[in-house]
Formats: structure tokens, sequence, C-alpha cells
């Protein structure tokens, strides 16, 4: 049986249970983390850092967490309407007024934070390392054209909602959204989680393993939603690696962390907007969450899903997180966090090796009905 390192409560001896078997199955390494009330139960880590087994997973160990990122990115933006900064009712031009143009001036900041707005990628030639340049990224983002009616559908914002709610942010503020993060959240947190990685941090970084190769479907439809914001750009593991990434502020997909730390950040949503003293939300800004954006097939992701403001409420692809007062999202290869505001509970988990498709995996569904079983 594989070696778990960290904390947790007897209760939740399932979650440890858990976590040893897929160590022995199909993770290389990985964190589980469980707050139940403001309390810590679990934080549970075992592994390995690289694919050939040399270097162990640590309590330090972070990675890059993928869409899990964008969980930060629409906390931070909720603490600006918390603050009277920003209306998600808004037209985005009020805050970003080259936004308006090409049809977008009904375009509403809701619309950004629940993949509605009809930009959900850039319009090819676009490459990842074009997502570097911040100001020329955005601007070709405003001078998009929507891909469908605003507000109508949703069609996942895979890479690109990082820079369009990051920029709401820095119109706002003055600050990039990296910089609001290590400001605003996860310094007053006290978290482990950074927008990017900083190079004193690069030794501590457990590489991505990408997930298995899936041969191209020769039938897909190059002009689909999906395929266009797929290839805008095509998104690279390897790229990860890179230093040019690691700086890079990417809201949408290169938060570098752990369980913990993610569980640190999120869990003031589970909590009613404040965790460990500090507050981040007044408990009515949580709530703007359950205001629904959208239910049916998403355009990009193909599948059902039911978005709210900034996160999704729920979708068959992962029917372990049960309905009521929940909302979750994660990172493409499988990690999750799961926030349940009826049990006062969060759920985060992250890893190196990277699952088959974009949101959750077998082993996160091992984690989560585990925690949920503890309690039931």
């Amino acid at each position: 049986m594989a070696e778990v390192q960290g904390s947790c409560d007897d209760r939740f001896a399932g979650v440890r249970q858990a976590l040893e078997q897929q160590l022995d199955a199909d993770e290389l390494g990985a964190s589980v983390a469980v707050d139940l009330d403001g309390q810590t139960v679990v934080d549970l880590w075992g592994g390995w850092r690289d694919a050939e087994r040399t270097t162990p997973w640590t309590r330090d160990t972070i990675v890059n967490v993928w869409s899990t990122t964008k969980c930060v990115l629409n906390l931070a933006a909720l603490m600006l309407v918390d603050r009277g900064d920003l209306d998600v009712h808004a037209p985005v031009g009020d805050y970003w007024p080259e936004f308006s143009a090409k049809g977008k001036k009904d375009v509403l900041v809701r619309h950004l934070m629940s993949h509605t707005s009809g930009v959900p990628a850039w319009e090819q030639p676009f490459s990842v390392r074009d997502m570097y340049d911040w100001e020329t990224a955005c601007e070709r983002l405003a001078a998009q054209r929507p891909w469908w009616q605003p507000g109508t559908a949703s069609g996942y914002h895979a890479a690109d909602q990082g820079h369009l709610v990051g920029e709401v942010i820095r119109r706002i503020t003055g600050r990039t959204f990296q910089r609001f993060v290590d400001e605003e959240i996860a310094g007053p947190l006290g978290a482990d989680f950074q927008v990017g990685a900083r190079e004193q941090d690069w030794d501590r970084i457990a590489p991505v393993v990408p997930p298995p190769r899936v041969d191209p479907d020769p039938d897909v439809d190059p002009t689909s939603v999906a395929t266009r914001t797929f290839t805008g750009p095509v998104m690279s593991t390897k790229a990860t690696l890179t230093p040019e990434w690691r700086a890079a502020d990417l809201g949408a997909l290169n938060g570098h962390s752990n369980a913990r730390g993610v569980l640190d950040v999120m869990r003031v949503m589970s909590l009613g907007g404040s965790a460990g003293g500090v507050q981040l939300l007044k408990p009515e800004t949580v709530e703007l969450v359950f205001e629904q954006q959208s239910d049916g097939v998403d355009l990009v992701l193909e599948a059902p899903f039911r978005f709210g403001i900034g996160y999704c409420l729920g979708t068959p692809v992962v029917p372990y997180v049960p309905a009521g007062r929940t909302f979750f999202w994660g990172g493409w290869g499988g990690s999750l966090v799961v926030m349940d505001l009826d049990r006062r509970l969060t759920i985060s988990y992250m890893m190196n090796r990277m699952a088959p498709g974009i949101l959750g995996s077998d082993r996160s569904e091992a984690y989560v009905r585990a925690v949920y079983d503890a309690l039931n």
C-alpha cells in the first residue's frame, strides 16, 4: 500500500484509504484537503513529483492547477462586487470601454463570469505564447465579434476567462490579477496559492504529466465553437515547464498550488465569505453564485452544464457532487474543488498525473465520495 503523509480526522479515514488506493493505481502524486465548518479535517499527500518517481511529493509540493485557477479568479471579481466597485449586471464596457466594439455592447460582466459572453477563445491564428502578452491579447478579444448571441448559452471560456475577467479587475483596481491575488487573497489568508510561480518556488513544482493521447476525430467540424475554442490556442502541457508560462498572468490556467493552498482560499466561499478571521465577502455576495445564468448543453464542452455566476452549479459530468447549495469547478486532468454551503464543507484535490477529460475523473470521484460517505 502506498504511503500517505499528513493529517486526517478519524471520521475521514476513508479519504486516506481512497488516496492510498489511488496512489497504488492511477495517481502519480496528489494531495487532498477537506475543511468542515472552518476546521481542516483532512490534509493528505503522497506519491511522486516526477514521472521517474525519484522525488517524493511533499507537504510543500505545488503543481499547475489549470482551470481550478478560475475559482480564485471569480472570487476576486466577487470581492470587487462586495466593495461596490463592480456590478455583475452592468455592461463590460462600463469598465473596459474598448470591449463594447463589434456587437459586444450588451455583454454583461456576469456573462464573462458564467461563460455565456460569446467570446470563449481567440480568433486564430493565436498561440499559447500570444497569451503572455497581456495588452495585445486583451486588445484582440475586445476587437472580436461574439460567436453566438451573448447570454443565450454557455460556451466554456477555457483559456481566455482569465484575460476577460482579469482585464475588468485591472481596469477597476489598476492592478494585475496576479498582483491582486498576492495582495488581497493569498497574502491575507496565508494561503500557498499564486498565479504563475515565483522563481524561488520552481524547485517545489511537480510537473504535470499529460493525459493519454486521443486520436483526433476525422469527422470533427473545424468551424464548430468547440473546435475553434480548443484551437484558439491549442493548449500545451510542455508550456507549463517554461519560465514564460510561470511568469505569465493567466487567470484561467496557471495557478500554482496544492490541495491545502486551494482549500485555504476557497473555503471562504463555503463559510459565508470569511475564514481564519479574514473576511473577503459578505454572505449576500456569496449568494450571487446561485443566480443561474445557463442550463443546457455547453457549446464548447458539448455536455449539459448549469452555470451560476462564476461557478458550475451542476452537471451529469460529475454526478458525485450532490445537488443543493453546492458549486464547484476544477482543472484539466481532474483537479477539483467543491464548495458545499449547506454543510459548510470544502473539498480540494490537486495532482500531477492528468486523467482524460476536462472536468473531474475517477480519482476525484473516489475522494469526493469518500468525504460524503464519512459525513453520511
